[in-house]
């Protein structure tokens, strides 16, 4: 069963701003979080993180903090991966399949 974490929004943004996330990026995170009525699934949050530039060992040292431990840091990563090869092999294989 997977795992629930919780944070308090100002505790996501003391966490964030510890480990020198930008304000910008803080304030497009947590836009993105209301808009999926304030639950994100740690695959989402760390494409996000990822797309402003935050880097994989500051989003393992944020998963920690929240209680994960190394194992579903490791998972969550790998499944990000995943997805990003999924979508890269989509895009590539709808530009081979125009021949006309």
């Amino acid at each position: 069963m997977p795992e629930t974490y919780t944070i308090s929004r100002d505790e996501l943004r003391r966490v964030l701003v510890a480990f020198r996330v930008s304000e910008k990026a803080i304030a497009r995170l947590t836009a993105d979080m209301e808009k999926a009525h304030r639950h994100m699934n740690i695959v989402s949050f760390a494409s996000i993180l990822e797309k402003l530039d935050v880097s994989r060992q500051t989003m393992s040292q944020i998963f920690r903090r929240l209680g994960m431990d190394e194992i579903t840091v490791n998972k969550a990563f790998n499944m990000v991966d995943e997805e990003k090869m999924l979508a890269e092999s989509g895009r590539l294989y709808e530009a081979t399949l125009d021949t006309s």
